[in-house]
């Protein structure tokens, strides 16, 4: 059985290594983690997205309702530092599609709102995906499917038209760990049985339709490493990418998920820059989205978690973002206080997982410097 990373960092490490997915330790512990820097100095007082402004890059984060509106200190910190928001479950069907007649804008709307009061731009996340579906949407016929997603994403897309950034338009459309088909996608959700890959075709061209100005992307995880599974990812990703413009559908950038491993060394930077230079050889914007590096399998020990996070953060987008066409850091989250991995990436000593710019005491941290140094050493758009 092959597990993907997601999978992985659910069921442990001992679940890793029973599935018959075994390293080489000194690849997947901290036991061979290089001796960070002590401190990641940076110059200036400017926050990070006046920082990667002077770059031409947007810097933003997922921020969600319930935090934004319930801690005004989280939300001074996320306004100071983003010039992006993306909503983390507002915008998905589970939230929006109460029943098939109704949409529920409040409080996506009210996100949007926060976002122009700060100057911030607005991003949708995201159109279609596999998860975060409404229990009725199972009752989706293919007589009747391609009406109910084109009826969803026109409504939503309209609704938001001239206050929207981008959307993710299809998120997570391949399964390389373990699909058999040679395009590797997901063959078993419910708009593949239904509507087959024409779905993802038919979604890019109904959100073009409802707002021509929208930039819209293609938003996939498991491209970061040099695994097996990753390396089968890009490839895949590569093809779909292409299929989608053969088809003159209106895709304009790729988002690529930046969901990190601290202790994972098999990043290969030779193989993520070409990758990046291949989608900007077809014309296409990156995004790197969904940023956040795990701590699970790093030591106890404050001191070496934050070091090892933050050059984990620095080494990544260092090499990102040498190329020009990645227009935007999004991290998912600005403080340790709000991260999804407190729950679907805990620590087996129970200690909080410290995993963004920002702790959660709203103190910056190593990794406010690092994200910031990357910036400051990336060339101008």
């Amino acid at each position: 059985m092959k597990l993907s990373r997601r999978q992985t960092l659910q069921l442990g490490f001992g679940a890793f290594l029973g599935a018959g997915c075994a390293h080489d330790m000194s690849q997947v512990t901290g036991l061979a983690l290089s001796e960070p820097p002590k401190d990641f100095p940076v110059k200036g007082q400017l926050s990070l997205k006046q920082r990667a402004a002077a770059k031409g890059i947007i810097f933003g984060a997922a921020g969600n309702y319930q935090a934004l509106t319930q801690d005004t200190d989280y939300a001074q910190v996320f306004a100071e530092n983003c010039g992006m928001l993306v909503p983390e479950n507002e915008l998905k069907w589970a939230a929006l599609r109460p029943s098939p007649d109704r949409f529920d804008f409040t409080s996506s709307d009210w996100l949007a709102q926060f976002a122009k009061q700060h100057g911030m731009l607005f991003r949708g996340h995201t159109l279609v995906w596999n998860q975060s579906n409404p229990e009725w949407l199972k009752d989706t016929t293919a007589q009747n499917a391609e009406q109910v997603l084109i009826k969803h994403i026109d409504t939503v897309v309209k609704h938001y038209a001239g206050r929207i950034h981008s959307w993710d338009v299809v998120n997570e459309a391949i399964a390389a760990d373990w699909s058999k088909r040679d395009d590797r996608l997901h063959f078993t959700t419910q708009w593949f049985k239904l509507l087959d890959k024409n779905y993802i075709d038919i979604a890019f061209k109904a959100a073009g339709a409802a707002d021509p100005n929208a930039m819209l992307v293609y938003n996939d995880g498991y491209l970061n490493y040099d695994t097996p599974h990753d390396n089968e990812a890009r490839a895949a990703v590569l093809k779909l990418l292409e299929w989608l413009k053969s088809r003159n559908a209106p895709i304009h950038a790729l988002g690529v998920q930046g969901h990190l491993d601290a202790a994972d060394k098999r990043f290969n930077q030779k193989k993520f820059r070409d990758f990046l230079s291949e989608v900007a050889g077809m014309g296409l914007k990156i995004l790197l989205t969904e940023l956040d590096v795990s701590d699970r399998y790093l030591p106890a020990d404050l001191e070496v978690r934050d070091r090892a996070v933050a050059q984990t953060y620095e080494e990544y987008l260092s090499v990102a973002l040498d190329e020009r066409a990645v227009i935007a850091v999004l991290t998912w989250g600005m403080s340790d206080r709000y991260t999804w991995l407190t729950n679907y990436s805990p620590r087996s000593d129970k200690l909080p997982v410290r995993v963004l710019p920002y702790g959660a005491d709203l103190r910056r941290k190593l990794a406010w410097n690092a994200i910031a140094r990357a910036f400051d050493a990336a060339p101008k758009r």
